[in-house]
Protein backbone atom coordinates (compact mmCIF):
# COMPACT_ATOMS: atom_id res chain seq x y z
CA UNK A 1 0.00 0.00 0.00
CA UNK A 2 1.39 3.52 -0.68
CA UNK A 3 1.23 6.18 2.13
CA UNK A 4 -2.09 7.91 1.12
CA UNK A 5 -3.62 4.86 1.19
CA UNK A 6 -2.40 4.09 4.57
CA UNK A 7 -3.38 7.33 5.79
CA UNK A 8 -6.87 6.63 4.25
CA UNK A 9 -7.16 3.22 6.32
CA UNK A 10 -6.33 5.63 9.40
CA UNK A 11 -8.50 7.80 8.85
CA UNK A 12 -11.42 5.29 8.37
CA UNK A 13 -10.55 3.57 11.32
CA UNK A 14 -10.66 7.03 13.31
CA UNK A 15 -14.03 7.50 11.65
CA UNK A 16 -15.60 4.34 12.76
CA UNK A 17 -13.84 4.72 16.52
CA UNK A 18 -15.74 8.49 16.75
CA UNK A 19 -19.39 6.46 15.48
CA UNK A 20 -19.35 3.76 18.22
CA UNK A 21 -18.15 6.44 20.66
CA UNK A 22 -14.68 5.29 21.95
CA UNK A 23 -12.57 8.10 23.37
CA UNK A 24 -11.81 10.65 21.85
CA UNK A 25 -8.13 10.36 22.63
CA UNK A 26 -7.78 7.41 20.97
CA UNK A 27 -9.97 8.95 17.83
CA UNK A 28 -7.63 11.62 17.71
CA UNK A 29 -4.38 8.85 17.98
CA UNK A 30 -5.49 7.75 14.76
CA UNK A 31 -5.81 10.63 12.71
CA UNK A 32 -2.12 11.99 14.28
CA UNK A 33 -0.41 8.86 12.99
CA UNK A 34 -1.48 9.73 9.51
CA UNK A 35 -0.76 13.34 9.69
CA UNK A 36 2.37 12.27 10.73
CA UNK A 37 3.22 9.62 8.06
CA UNK A 38 2.00 12.62 6.03
CA UNK A 39 4.30 15.07 7.07
CA UNK A 40 7.32 12.53 6.98
CA UNK A 41 9.24 13.00 3.88
CA UNK A 42 10.08 9.36 2.53
CA UNK A 43 7.92 6.95 0.96
CA UNK A 44 6.51 3.92 3.00
CA UNK A 45 9.30 1.64 1.06
CA UNK A 46 11.80 4.06 2.88
CA UNK A 47 10.75 4.17 6.57
CA UNK A 48 12.03 1.07 8.74
CA UNK A 49 10.29 1.56 11.81
CA UNK A 50 7.27 3.69 11.85
CA UNK A 51 7.12 3.45 15.04
CA UNK A 52 10.28 6.41 15.81
CA UNK A 53 8.27 9.29 14.07
CA UNK A 54 7.02 11.31 16.30
CA UNK A 55 3.10 11.43 16.27
CA UNK A 56 2.82 7.59 15.76
CA UNK A 57 2.35 5.27 19.06
CA UNK A 58 2.26 1.67 19.86
CA UNK A 59 -0.98 0.99 18.76
CA UNK A 60 -1.01 2.71 15.96
CA UNK A 61 2.37 1.87 14.79
CA UNK A 62 1.20 -2.13 15.21
CA UNK A 63 -2.09 -0.57 12.26
CA UNK A 64 0.37 0.81 10.13
CA UNK A 65 2.83 -2.13 10.40
CA UNK A 66 0.03 -4.27 9.40
CA UNK A 67 -1.71 -2.74 6.70
CA UNK A 68 2.00 -2.73 4.84
CA UNK A 69 2.34 -6.16 5.58
CA UNK A 70 -0.63 -7.32 4.01
CA UNK A 71 -3.07 -4.77 3.08
CA UNK A 72 -5.56 -5.33 5.30
CA UNK A 73 -6.14 -3.84 9.42
CA UNK A 74 -7.44 -6.67 11.89
CA UNK A 75 -8.98 -3.15 13.69
CA UNK A 76 -10.52 -1.86 11.14
CA UNK A 77 -12.13 -5.39 9.81
CA UNK A 78 -13.78 -5.91 13.47
CA UNK A 79 -15.23 -2.11 13.95
CA UNK A 80 -16.00 -2.94 10.59
CA UNK A 81 -18.72 -5.40 12.49
CA UNK A 82 -19.87 -3.06 14.96
CA UNK A 83 -21.95 -1.27 12.85
CA UNK A 84 -24.25 -1.42 9.97
CA UNK A 85 -22.05 -0.64 6.78
CA UNK A 86 -25.25 1.25 5.69
CA UNK A 87 -24.41 4.55 8.20
CA UNK A 88 -21.23 5.53 6.00
CA UNK A 89 -24.09 6.21 3.20
CA UNK A 90 -25.04 8.94 5.93
CA UNK A 91 -21.65 11.02 5.19
CA UNK A 92 -22.97 11.97 2.02
CA UNK A 93 -25.18 14.44 3.94
CA UNK A 94 -23.48 17.81 4.09
CA UNK A 95 -23.02 18.85 8.38
CA UNK A 96 -23.04 14.91 9.22
CA UNK A 97 -19.47 13.98 10.54
CA UNK A 98 -18.44 10.40 12.35
CA UNK A 99 -19.49 11.92 16.03
CA UNK A 100 -23.12 13.45 14.70
CA UNK A 101 -23.96 9.79 13.13
CA UNK A 102 -22.33 7.54 16.22
CA UNK A 103 -24.98 9.96 18.26
CA UNK A 104 -28.16 8.99 15.47
CA UNK A 105 -27.11 5.37 15.74
CA UNK A 106 -26.69 5.18 19.22
CA UNK A 107 -29.79 7.61 20.44
CA UNK A 108 -31.88 6.94 17.91
CA UNK A 109 -30.80 3.75 16.08
CA UNK A 110 -30.46 5.53 12.80
CA UNK A 111 -29.11 3.06 10.43
CA UNK A 112 -29.77 5.02 7.22
CA UNK A 113 -31.32 7.27 4.98
CA UNK A 114 -35.08 6.38 5.50
CA UNK A 115 -34.13 5.67 9.35
CA UNK A 116 -32.74 9.37 9.33
CA UNK A 117 -35.74 10.96 7.51
CA UNK A 118 -38.22 9.21 9.87
CA UNK A 119 -36.42 10.27 12.76
CA UNK A 120 -36.32 13.69 11.56
CA UNK A 121 -39.85 13.90 10.20
CA UNK A 122 -41.24 12.26 13.26
CA UNK A 123 -38.97 15.60 15.36
CA UNK A 124 -36.57 13.09 17.52
CA UNK A 125 -33.40 14.30 16.07
CA UNK A 126 -34.10 18.02 17.37
CA UNK A 127 -33.86 16.97 20.42
CA UNK A 128 -30.41 15.67 20.65
CA UNK A 129 -27.66 17.17 21.93
CA UNK A 130 -25.76 19.73 19.42
CA UNK A 131 -28.91 19.20 17.13
CA UNK A 132 -31.60 21.31 17.08
CA UNK A 133 -35.04 21.79 14.83
CA UNK A 134 -32.46 24.24 12.08
CA UNK A 135 -30.52 20.77 11.78
CA UNK A 136 -33.18 18.43 11.77
CA UNK A 137 -35.12 20.93 8.96
CA UNK A 138 -31.20 20.97 6.77
CA UNK A 139 -30.93 17.65 6.99
CA UNK A 140 -34.52 16.50 5.59
CA UNK A 141 -33.44 18.91 2.95
CA UNK A 142 -30.16 17.03 2.33
CA UNK A 143 -32.01 13.95 2.33
CA UNK A 144 -34.46 15.20 -0.42
CA UNK A 145 -32.00 16.50 -2.62
CA UNK A 146 -30.09 13.17 -2.14
CA UNK A 147 -33.03 11.57 -3.77
CA UNK A 148 -32.58 13.37 -6.97
CA UNK A 149 -30.43 11.23 -8.86
CA UNK A 150 -28.28 13.17 -11.86
CA UNK A 151 -29.30 12.71 -15.23
CA UNK A 152 -26.23 12.81 -15.60
CA UNK A 153 -22.63 11.20 -14.28
CA UNK A 154 -18.61 12.08 -14.81
CA UNK A 155 -16.56 10.25 -17.28
CA UNK A 156 -14.48 9.91 -13.22
CA UNK A 157 -17.53 8.30 -11.72
CA UNK A 158 -18.39 5.96 -14.69
CA UNK A 159 -14.22 4.83 -14.86
CA UNK A 160 -14.28 4.00 -11.44
CA UNK A 161 -17.50 2.06 -11.81
CA UNK A 162 -16.31 0.82 -14.92
CA UNK A 163 -12.62 -0.79 -13.72
CA UNK A 164 -15.06 -2.44 -10.98
CA UNK A 165 -17.22 -4.12 -12.87
CA UNK A 166 -14.36 -5.07 -15.64
CA UNK A 167 -12.44 -6.99 -12.75
CA UNK A 168 -15.39 -8.99 -12.37
CA UNK A 169 -15.85 -9.51 -16.18
CA UNK A 170 -12.41 -10.99 -16.21
CA UNK A 171 -12.77 -13.95 -13.51
CA UNK A 172 -15.87 -15.30 -15.80
CA UNK A 173 -14.70 -18.62 -18.02
CA UNK A 174 -17.57 -18.13 -20.00
CA UNK A 175 -16.52 -14.44 -20.78
CA UNK A 176 -13.98 -14.07 -23.56
CA UNK A 177 -12.98 -10.82 -25.13
CA UNK A 178 -14.85 -7.81 -23.33
CA UNK A 179 -14.92 -3.99 -24.20
CA UNK A 180 -16.56 -0.84 -22.80
CA UNK A 181 -18.66 0.69 -25.68
CA UNK A 182 -21.34 3.23 -25.49
CA UNK A 183 -20.40 7.17 -23.86
CA UNK A 184 -17.15 6.10 -22.17
CA UNK A 185 -15.39 4.38 -24.55
CA UNK A 186 -15.53 7.56 -27.05
CA UNK A 187 -14.28 9.61 -23.89
CA UNK A 188 -17.38 11.84 -23.39
CA UNK A 189 -16.90 14.16 -19.79
CA UNK A 190 -20.50 12.91 -19.17
CA UNK A 191 -22.78 10.21 -19.79
CA UNK A 192 -25.86 8.36 -18.31
CA UNK A 193 -25.35 4.95 -18.26
CA UNK A 194 -22.80 2.40 -19.60
CA UNK A 195 -22.31 -0.14 -21.86
CA UNK A 196 -20.02 -3.50 -22.69
CA UNK A 197 -19.57 -5.86 -25.33
CA UNK A 198 -18.91 -9.26 -24.26
CA UNK A 199 -17.76 -12.09 -26.55
CA UNK A 200 -19.40 -15.53 -25.52
CA UNK A 201 -20.12 -18.77 -26.69
CA UNK A 202 -22.31 -19.28 -23.99
CA UNK A 203 -24.33 -16.38 -23.86
CA UNK A 204 -26.89 -18.15 -20.91
CA UNK A 205 -23.94 -18.69 -18.63
CA UNK A 206 -22.15 -15.51 -19.30
CA UNK A 207 -25.43 -13.83 -18.28
CA UNK A 208 -25.86 -16.27 -14.81
CA UNK A 209 -21.86 -15.42 -13.47
CA UNK A 210 -23.14 -11.97 -14.42
CA UNK A 211 -25.67 -11.78 -12.01
CA UNK A 212 -24.01 -14.04 -9.44
CA UNK A 213 -20.54 -11.79 -9.17
CA UNK A 214 -21.86 -8.25 -9.59
CA UNK A 215 -23.02 -6.40 -7.48
CA UNK A 216 -26.61 -6.03 -8.81
CA UNK A 217 -29.47 -3.80 -7.42
CA UNK A 218 -32.17 -4.80 -10.01
CA UNK A 219 -32.31 -6.80 -13.22
CA UNK A 220 -33.85 -4.52 -15.78
CA UNK A 221 -34.08 -7.08 -19.01
CA UNK A 222 -32.90 -10.25 -20.10
CA UNK A 223 -32.65 -11.52 -23.34
CA UNK A 224 -30.59 -14.05 -25.51
CA UNK A 225 -28.42 -11.49 -26.55
CA UNK A 226 -28.76 -8.67 -24.24
CA UNK A 227 -28.71 -8.14 -20.33
CA UNK A 228 -30.04 -4.84 -18.29
CA UNK A 229 -29.01 -4.42 -14.59
CA UNK A 230 -28.60 -1.57 -11.96
CA UNK A 231 -26.11 -1.24 -10.32
CA UNK A 232 -25.81 -1.24 -6.25
CA UNK A 233 -24.08 1.58 -6.58
CA UNK A 234 -25.41 4.70 -5.08
CA UNK A 235 -26.79 6.03 -7.74
CA UNK A 236 -28.15 2.60 -9.44
CA UNK A 237 -26.73 2.89 -12.48
CA UNK A 238 -27.86 1.09 -15.47
CA UNK A 239 -25.49 -1.05 -17.62
CA UNK A 240 -25.71 -2.73 -20.52
CA UNK A 241 -24.06 -5.83 -21.28
CA UNK A 242 -24.36 -7.51 -25.09
CA UNK A 243 -24.00 -10.46 -25.50
CA UNK A 244 -21.86 -11.62 -29.36
CA UNK A 245 -20.33 -14.62 -30.93
CA UNK A 246 -16.86 -14.50 -31.37
CA UNK A 247 -17.67 -13.56 -35.31
CA UNK A 248 -19.91 -10.77 -34.37
CA UNK A 249 -17.77 -9.22 -31.58
CA UNK A 250 -16.21 -6.29 -33.77
CA UNK A 251 -19.79 -5.28 -35.62
CA UNK A 252 -21.22 -5.43 -32.22
CA UNK A 253 -18.86 -3.34 -30.37
CA UNK A 254 -18.96 -0.56 -33.22
CA UNK A 255 -22.70 -0.69 -33.58
CA UNK A 256 -22.73 -0.32 -29.90
CA UNK A 257 -19.87 2.13 -29.42
CA UNK A 258 -22.07 4.96 -31.58
CA UNK A 259 -22.94 7.52 -31.44
CA UNK A 260 -26.07 7.03 -33.21
CA UNK A 261 -24.75 10.33 -35.26
CA UNK A 262 -21.93 8.31 -36.62
CA UNK A 263 -23.41 5.05 -37.38
CA UNK A 264 -26.14 7.49 -39.47
CA UNK A 265 -23.26 8.16 -41.53
CA UNK A 266 -21.80 4.70 -41.87
CA UNK A 267 -25.09 3.44 -42.83
CA UNK A 268 -25.45 5.87 -45.64
CA UNK A 269 -22.00 5.04 -46.94
CA UNK A 270 -23.10 0.94 -46.74
CA UNK A 271 -26.25 2.05 -48.90
CA UNK A 272 -24.35 3.73 -51.47
CA UNK A 273 -22.69 0.58 -52.09
CA UNK A 274 -25.92 -1.48 -51.73
CA UNK A 275 -24.98 -3.19 -48.49
CA UNK A 276 -26.68 -2.76 -44.82
CA UNK A 277 -24.77 -2.08 -41.73
CA UNK A 278 -26.06 -4.43 -38.48
CA UNK A 279 -24.51 -5.14 -35.40
CA UNK A 280 -24.05 -8.69 -36.67
CA UNK A 281 -22.08 -8.16 -39.55
CA UNK A 282 -22.25 -6.23 -43.30
CA UNK A 283 -24.54 -7.79 -45.66
CA UNK A 284 -23.48 -7.37 -49.46
CA UNK A 285 -25.59 -7.19 -52.16
CA UNK A 286 -25.61 -11.03 -52.81
CA UNK A 287 -27.07 -11.06 -49.20
CA UNK A 288 -23.81 -12.65 -47.68
CA UNK A 289 -23.23 -11.37 -44.29
CA UNK A 290 -19.23 -10.57 -43.45
CA UNK A 291 -17.70 -10.17 -40.39
CA UNK A 292 -14.47 -8.66 -39.38
CA UNK A 293 -11.62 -9.20 -37.18
CA UNK A 294 -10.92 -5.55 -36.09
CA UNK A 295 -12.58 -2.12 -35.93
CA UNK A 296 -9.72 -1.04 -38.46
CA UNK A 297 -10.39 -3.66 -41.08
CA UNK A 298 -13.99 -3.13 -40.81
CA UNK A 299 -13.64 0.63 -41.74
CA UNK A 300 -11.11 -0.95 -44.51
CA UNK A 301 -13.67 -2.46 -46.16
CA UNK A 302 -15.56 0.92 -46.94
CA UNK A 303 -12.33 2.53 -48.26
CA UNK A 304 -12.09 4.10 -45.30
CA UNK A 305 -9.12 4.78 -42.85
CA UNK A 306 -9.80 3.73 -39.32
CA UNK A 307 -11.85 5.91 -36.93
CA UNK A 308 -11.12 6.20 -33.55
CA UNK A 309 -13.78 5.89 -30.85
CA UNK A 310 -12.64 9.64 -29.65
CA UNK A 311 -14.09 11.10 -32.88
CA UNK A 312 -17.20 9.27 -34.13
CA UNK A 313 -19.72 11.82 -32.97
CA UNK A 314 -21.01 12.48 -37.05
CA UNK A 315 -19.44 15.52 -37.54
CA UNK A 316 -16.99 15.39 -40.87
CA UNK A 317 -14.88 12.51 -39.71
CA UNK A 318 -15.94 10.04 -42.67
CA UNK A 319 -15.18 12.40 -45.20
CA UNK A 320 -11.86 13.03 -43.34
CA UNK A 321 -11.17 9.09 -43.09
CA UNK A 322 -12.19 8.79 -46.64
CA UNK A 323 -9.20 11.40 -47.83
CA UNK A 324 -6.32 10.60 -46.17
CA UNK A 325 -5.56 8.72 -42.39
CA UNK A 326 -6.30 11.43 -39.33
CA UNK A 327 -3.21 11.30 -37.74
CA UNK A 328 -4.63 11.69 -34.35
CA UNK A 329 -2.25 11.55 -30.80
CA UNK A 330 -1.81 7.90 -29.56
CA UNK A 331 -0.70 6.73 -26.59
CA UNK A 332 2.71 5.63 -27.69
CA UNK A 333 3.33 9.25 -29.34
CA UNK A 334 3.81 10.13 -25.44
CA UNK A 335 7.67 10.46 -24.71
CA UNK A 336 7.55 12.16 -20.65
CA UNK A 337 4.97 13.65 -17.99
CA UNK A 338 5.78 16.97 -17.39
CA UNK A 339 3.60 17.14 -14.08
CA UNK A 340 4.23 15.32 -11.00
CA UNK A 341 4.05 15.53 -7.38
CA UNK A 342 6.72 13.74 -4.89
CA UNK A 343 6.88 13.31 -1.21
CA UNK A 344 8.43 16.60 -0.68
CA UNK A 345 4.90 18.23 -0.94
CA UNK A 346 1.78 16.02 -1.09
CA UNK A 347 3.21 13.32 -2.99
CA UNK A 348 2.78 9.27 -2.26
CA UNK A 349 6.67 8.48 -3.31
CA UNK A 350 9.84 9.49 -3.07
CA UNK A 351 11.81 11.38 -6.13
CA UNK A 352 13.58 8.54 -7.39
CA UNK A 353 10.69 6.03 -6.82
CA UNK A 354 8.24 8.08 -8.68
CA UNK A 355 11.21 9.10 -11.14
CA UNK A 356 11.91 5.12 -11.54
CA UNK A 357 8.08 4.57 -12.40
CA UNK A 358 8.16 6.59 -15.05
CA UNK A 359 11.18 5.25 -16.47
CA UNK A 360 9.77 2.13 -16.19
CA UNK A 361 6.03 3.31 -18.56
CA UNK A 362 9.30 3.75 -20.85
CA UNK A 363 9.37 7.22 -20.47
CA UNK A 364 12.57 9.24 -21.92
CA UNK A 365 12.00 11.83 -19.50
CA UNK A 366 9.69 13.37 -17.04
CA UNK A 367 9.32 16.61 -14.70
CA UNK A 368 9.33 17.28 -10.87
CA UNK A 369 6.65 19.58 -10.11
CA UNK A 370 6.50 19.77 -6.39
CA UNK A 371 3.80 22.29 -4.81
CA UNK A 372 5.01 25.95 -3.82
CA UNK A 373 5.42 27.39 -0.63
CA UNK A 374 1.73 29.07 -0.63
CA UNK A 375 0.11 25.78 -1.25
CA UNK A 376 0.19 24.83 2.75
CA UNK A 377 -2.12 22.30 2.85
CA UNK A 378 0.12 20.56 0.22
CA UNK A 379 3.17 20.93 2.55
CA UNK A 380 4.78 23.13 -0.26
CA UNK A 381 8.02 23.74 -0.80
CA UNK A 382 9.76 27.12 0.75
CA UNK A 383 12.62 28.21 -1.22
CA UNK A 384 15.41 26.50 0.61
CA UNK A 385 13.66 23.35 0.23
CA UNK A 386 13.06 24.15 -3.60
CA UNK A 387 16.70 24.62 -3.89
CA UNK A 388 17.54 21.91 -1.88
CA UNK A 389 15.32 19.42 -4.15
CA UNK A 390 17.97 20.34 -7.12
CA UNK A 391 20.66 18.24 -5.11
CA UNK A 392 18.10 15.30 -5.07
CA UNK A 393 17.25 15.76 -8.52
CA UNK A 394 21.22 15.24 -9.55
CA UNK A 395 21.31 12.08 -7.55
CA UNK A 396 18.47 10.20 -9.24
CA UNK A 397 19.65 11.67 -13.04
CA UNK A 398 23.12 9.93 -11.86
CA UNK A 399 21.12 6.98 -11.34
CA UNK A 400 19.75 6.40 -15.68
CA UNK A 401 21.74 7.01 -18.25
CA UNK A 402 18.33 6.51 -20.99
CA UNK A 403 16.21 8.86 -18.70
CA UNK A 404 16.00 12.42 -17.67
CA UNK A 405 14.43 13.99 -14.51
CA UNK A 406 14.13 17.91 -14.84
CA UNK A 407 13.97 19.66 -11.77
CA UNK A 408 10.71 22.23 -11.73
CA UNK A 409 8.12 23.34 -9.40
CA UNK A 410 4.22 23.72 -9.90
CA UNK A 411 4.18 27.45 -8.63
CA UNK A 412 0.75 29.39 -7.20
CA UNK A 413 -0.18 32.25 -8.84
CA UNK A 414 -1.39 34.11 -6.28
CA UNK A 415 -4.81 36.29 -5.55
CA UNK A 416 -2.86 39.45 -6.11
CA UNK A 417 -1.63 38.37 -9.19
CA UNK A 418 1.91 37.47 -8.22
CA UNK A 419 3.90 34.59 -8.05
CA UNK A 420 4.76 32.09 -5.40
CA UNK A 421 8.69 32.37 -6.24
CA UNK A 422 10.53 35.59 -7.37
CA UNK A 423 12.26 34.95 -11.02
CA UNK A 424 15.69 34.84 -9.32
CA UNK A 425 14.75 31.71 -7.83
CA UNK A 426 12.83 30.55 -10.84
CA UNK A 427 16.14 30.60 -13.41
CA UNK A 428 17.83 27.73 -11.65
CA UNK A 429 14.50 25.51 -12.50
CA UNK A 430 14.30 23.74 -15.74
CA UNK A 431 10.59 23.60 -16.02
CA UNK A 432 8.16 25.78 -14.58
CA UNK A 433 4.29 25.27 -13.77
CA UNK A 434 1.73 27.98 -12.58
CA UNK A 435 -1.38 27.12 -11.39
CA UNK A 436 -3.99 29.18 -9.67
CA UNK A 437 -5.47 27.27 -6.56
CA UNK A 438 -7.02 29.65 -4.29
CA UNK A 439 -9.60 32.73 -4.47
CA UNK A 440 -12.01 30.50 -6.94
CA UNK A 441 -14.60 33.29 -6.69
CA UNK A 442 -13.08 36.65 -8.04
CA UNK A 443 -14.27 38.18 -11.20
CA UNK A 444 -13.29 37.07 -14.43
CA UNK A 445 -10.88 40.32 -14.94
CA UNK A 446 -9.19 39.22 -12.15
CA UNK A 447 -8.34 35.81 -12.96
CA UNK A 448 -7.25 36.74 -16.11
CA UNK A 449 -5.38 39.41 -14.63
CA UNK A 450 -3.39 36.22 -12.40
CA UNK A 451 -3.34 34.23 -15.64
CA UNK A 452 -1.41 37.23 -17.62
CA UNK A 453 0.84 37.88 -15.45
CA UNK A 454 1.69 34.13 -15.14
CA UNK A 455 1.70 33.78 -19.50
CA UNK A 456 4.23 36.91 -19.38
CA UNK A 457 6.73 35.48 -16.78
CA UNK A 458 10.01 34.48 -18.92
CA UNK A 459 10.00 31.22 -16.79
CA UNK A 460 6.49 29.72 -16.51
CA UNK A 461 6.61 27.11 -19.75
CA UNK A 462 2.96 25.83 -19.23
CA UNK A 463 -0.34 27.21 -16.92
CA UNK A 464 -1.50 23.57 -15.66
CA UNK A 465 -5.37 22.84 -15.22
CA UNK A 466 -6.31 25.90 -16.72
CA UNK A 467 -10.17 25.98 -15.14
CA UNK A 468 -9.77 24.37 -12.29
CA UNK A 469 -12.77 22.66 -12.95
CA UNK A 470 -13.33 18.83 -11.48
CA UNK A 471 -16.06 17.15 -13.16
CA UNK A 472 -19.13 16.81 -11.55
CA UNK A 473 -18.21 18.31 -8.47
CA UNK A 474 -16.90 22.41 -9.40
CA UNK A 475 -17.24 24.40 -12.21
CA UNK A 476 -14.04 26.17 -11.59
CA UNK A 477 -13.15 29.73 -11.62
CA UNK A 478 -13.64 32.67 -14.19
CA UNK A 479 -11.40 32.11 -17.00
CA UNK A 480 -11.59 32.95 -20.16
CA UNK A 481 -9.92 30.59 -22.13
CA UNK A 482 -10.22 32.02 -25.89
CA UNK A 483 -8.36 34.95 -24.22
CA UNK A 484 -6.10 32.73 -22.73
CA UNK A 485 -5.20 30.79 -25.65
CA UNK A 486 -4.67 34.04 -27.14
CA UNK A 487 -2.00 34.87 -24.23
CA UNK A 488 0.02 31.66 -24.55
CA UNK A 489 0.29 32.01 -28.05
CA UNK A 490 1.38 35.66 -27.94
CA UNK A 491 3.98 34.50 -24.70
CA UNK A 492 4.84 31.37 -26.03
CA UNK A 493 3.61 29.77 -23.04
CA UNK A 494 2.22 26.04 -23.24
CA UNK A 495 -1.64 24.57 -21.54
CA UNK A 496 -2.32 21.92 -20.22
CA UNK A 497 -4.40 18.94 -20.81
CA UNK A 498 -4.35 17.63 -16.86
CA UNK A 499 -5.20 13.80 -17.39
CA UNK A 500 -6.58 12.93 -14.05
CA UNK A 501 -10.06 11.82 -14.41
CA UNK A 502 -11.38 14.16 -12.12
CA UNK A 503 -9.91 17.25 -14.18
CA UNK A 504 -9.60 16.47 -18.06
CA UNK A 505 -8.28 19.83 -18.02
CA UNK A 506 -8.78 21.39 -21.20
CA UNK A 507 -11.38 19.80 -22.27
CA UNK A 508 -11.41 18.62 -25.68
CA UNK A 509 -13.15 21.55 -27.36
CA UNK A 510 -10.76 24.09 -25.57
CA UNK A 511 -7.57 21.75 -26.53
CA UNK A 512 -8.60 21.68 -30.28
CA UNK A 513 -9.48 25.28 -30.06
CA UNK A 514 -5.75 26.10 -29.03
CA UNK A 515 -4.35 23.67 -31.68
CA UNK A 516 -6.00 25.63 -34.12
CA UNK A 517 -4.32 28.85 -32.47
CA UNK A 518 -0.90 27.07 -32.91
CA UNK A 519 -0.51 26.67 -28.97
CA UNK A 520 1.48 23.71 -27.74
CA UNK A 521 -0.31 21.19 -25.10
CA UNK A 522 1.11 19.09 -22.73
CA UNK A 523 -0.90 16.41 -21.48
CA UNK A 524 0.30 15.09 -18.08
CA UNK A 525 -1.05 13.24 -15.18
CA UNK A 526 -0.54 15.52 -12.45
CA UNK A 527 0.46 12.53 -10.38
CA UNK A 528 1.30 12.15 -6.88
CA UNK A 529 0.98 8.74 -7.23
CA UNK A 530 2.58 5.81 -9.41
CA UNK A 531 -1.11 4.40 -10.02
CA UNK A 532 -1.92 7.86 -11.49
CA UNK A 533 0.58 7.60 -13.95
CA UNK A 534 -1.59 5.54 -15.52
CA UNK A 535 -3.66 7.93 -16.40
CA UNK A 536 -1.76 9.25 -19.47
CA UNK A 537 -4.53 7.21 -21.38
CA UNK A 538 -7.13 9.15 -20.54
CA UNK A 539 -5.60 12.58 -21.11
CA UNK A 540 -4.39 11.11 -24.40
CA UNK A 541 -7.91 9.86 -25.45
CA UNK A 542 -9.51 13.39 -24.53
CA UNK A 543 -6.86 14.68 -27.07
CA UNK A 544 -8.06 12.98 -29.49
CA UNK A 545 -11.39 13.69 -29.03
CA UNK A 546 -10.10 17.30 -29.91
CA UNK A 547 -8.48 16.40 -33.04
CA UNK A 548 -5.23 16.84 -31.67
CA UNK A 549 -1.87 15.65 -33.79
CA UNK A 550 1.08 14.60 -31.68
CA UNK A 551 2.95 17.52 -33.08
CA UNK A 552 1.01 20.01 -31.37
CA UNK A 553 2.07 17.97 -27.98
CA UNK A 554 5.08 19.14 -25.92
CA UNK A 555 5.62 15.82 -24.18
CA UNK A 556 5.83 13.90 -27.79
CA UNK A 557 8.79 15.71 -28.19
CA UNK A 558 12.18 13.22 -28.20
CA UNK A 559 14.53 13.25 -25.77
CA UNK A 560 16.75 15.03 -27.64
CA UNK A 561 13.87 17.55 -28.67
CA UNK A 562 12.69 17.98 -25.24
CA UNK A 563 16.65 19.09 -24.02
CA UNK A 564 16.35 21.73 -26.91
CA UNK A 565 13.32 23.01 -25.67
CA UNK A 566 13.98 23.33 -21.99
CA UNK A 567 17.58 25.36 -22.41
CA UNK A 568 15.78 28.06 -25.48
CA UNK A 569 13.78 30.99 -24.05
CA UNK A 570 10.44 31.59 -24.26
CA UNK A 571 9.17 32.97 -27.81
CA UNK A 572 5.62 33.53 -29.29
CA UNK A 573 4.56 30.09 -31.20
Amino acid sequence: MNKKQIIDKLDTIALYLEIIGENPFKVAAYRKAGQALETDRRSMAGIEDVSAIKGIGRSTSHAIEELMATGESSVLRSLQGEIPESLLGLLNIAGLGGKKIGTLYRALHVTDMTSLREACEQGRVSGLPGFGKKTEEKLLKAIQEGKNRPEILSIAYMTDLAEKIESILGTIPEIGRFSRAGSLRRGKETMKDLDFVLETQDPEGAADRILERLPVSEVIGRGDAKITVLMNDGYKVSVDFRLASPETFITTLHHFTGSKEHNILMRHLAKERGEKISEYGVELENGRMITFSSENEFYHHFGLNEIPPEVREGTDEVDQARRSPLGLIKLSDIKGDLHMHSTWSDGSYTIEEMAGAMRAKGYAYACLTDHSKSLRVADGLSERRLLDQLEEVARVNALYDDFTLYSGVEMDILPDGTLDYTNEVLEKLDFVIASIHSSFNQSQAEIMRRLEAACRNPYVRLIAHPTGRLLGKRSGYRADIGRLIKLASETGTALELNANRNRLDLSAEWVRKAQEAGVKIAIDTDSHSMKMIDEMGLGVRTAARGWIRPENVLNTLSAGQFADFIKRKKVPF
